[in-house]
């Protein structure tokens, strides 16, 4: 496993409504991720995908790092898979906390918070922020529409042909975990772009 990697953030969903598919690629994430050596970070709920891939996670031996907002740790139910607990004071403190600790992001379906948290990270590896693996986990197709919007966004010339090299889209945990076990960081220099005016937003 390269060294750069040990804790990944996983983006996911705290839905109980969803298809099984789901939630059995959140499961199947979660095993491969404990069994490879890599550590959970995650938003903290026990609900939905989020619930399941952290129990899966620490099924197969890795650890779990929580971070939550104090407004939704005081409604939510004890979380008795994480190993460490952070709460912070709202969801833009949460966001940072989750990406000081994690070397590495994958996106499961989700929500709208799922495509926040994704899309940030993507504009922070353009801007040169980080060079962190962004994987989004494109199971049954669910991301189809998005990624031909990120597509059409290119094609518009909203953002430039490099973007789609800052995310690696995966049709399955086996695909996202062999992805970060042999991904090599490359640092993005933003500046030259913007100071010439040909870095898109």
């Amino acid at each position: 496993m390269t060294k750069f990697i040990k804790n990944i953030c996983v983006f996911s969903s705290s839905s109980n409504s969803l298809d099984k598919k789901f939630y059995e690629a959140a499961h199947d994430l979660g095993i491969l991720m404990g069994r490879e050596g890599f550590n959970l970070v995650y938003g903290g709920s026990t609900r939905g995908s989020m619930g399941i891939n952290a129990k899966a996670v620490k099924k197969a031996g890795g650890n779990v790092v929580a971070v939550i907002p104090e407004k939704l740790h005081e409604i939510c139910e004890e979380n008795k898979e994480c190993d460490n607990l952070f709460v912070t004071k709202c969801m833009r403190s949460r966001k940072e906390k989750l990406d000081q600790i994690s070397d590495a992001v994958i996106a499961l379906a989700g929500g709208f918070g799922t495509l926040e948290e994704v899309s940030e990270m993507i504009t922070q590896k353009q801007l040169g922020y980080n060079s962190k693996a962004i994987v989004i986990l494109n199971t049954d197709g669910f991301y189809d529409n998005l990624l031909k919007f990120f597509e059409e966004m290119i094609e518009q010339n909203f953002a430039d042909k490099e973007s789609m090299e800052f995310y690696y889209v995966a049709r399955s945990p086996e695909e996202a975990v062999k992805y970060l076990k042999t991904y090599t960081p490359k640092e993005v220099d933003a500046s030259r772009k913007f100071l010439l005016g040909e870095l898109n937003k």
